[in-house]
């Protein structure tokens, strides 16, 4: 008699930037694992320099990329079936928009924008003096455009930090579940 093989988590790939959140990654990834995700950390350079990226390693199981792989190597983490960015800085927002891919980090963006999968969701964590910046509202406008679900609103949140977790898991659900 044959088990039935129990449905995979759905993959999450988490991308942190180099904001102070990024500190509390080790934090996030059981809570996205809770909720049903397989967490896949990528991190820029110098949020992965925030991190412990050996101990979200162990507590995901997956490689914490970082750079790219080299060419004929096979991608080290699975597709992923959902995006989160967080925290999503005004570098890595303003590159991303404009389609500029110097990092592994916004080759993916790109690249998920390009081909209009998997679902993203940003949070993004910048100084409001930045928030303000002309090429920020013009960036964040294209991406959502692009369907990218942008969780910025300094009316309601003065800071990223207070978006509430169940926004964040809500948002998540919402947008795997119209996309499958």
């Amino acid at each position: 008699m044959s088990e039935l093989a129990s449905p995979r988590s759905p993959i999450l790939y988490l991308i942190v930037c180099a904001a102070p959140p990024a500190q509390q990654t080790r934090e996030v990834v059981p809570l996205l694992q809770a909720a049903g995700w397989d967490v896949c950390v990528i991190a820029t350079p110098q949020a992965a320099r925030w991190m412990n990226t050996q101990a979200l390693a162990e507590l995901s199981g997956h490689l914490v990329r970082t750079d790219y792989k080299l060419p004929g190597e096979a991608d080290p983490l699975p597709k992923a079936d959902a995006m989160l960015i967080m925290p999503a800085t005004f570098n890595t927002i303003n590159k991303w928009a404009q389609g500029i891919g110097d990092t592994l980090v916004t080759s993916i963006l790109c690249e998920a924008l390009g081909r209009g999968s998997p679902p993203v969701v940003t949070v993004p964590c910048l100084k409001m003096d930045l928030v303000r910046h002309p090429a920020f509202s013009r960036s964040i406008a294209l991406l959502r455009e692009c369907g990218v679900h942008v969780l910025h609103e300094p009316e309601r949140y003065p800071s990223p930090l207070m978006v509430p977790w169940n926004e964040i898991l809500a948002t998540l659900h919402e947008v795997t579940q119209s996309n499958g």
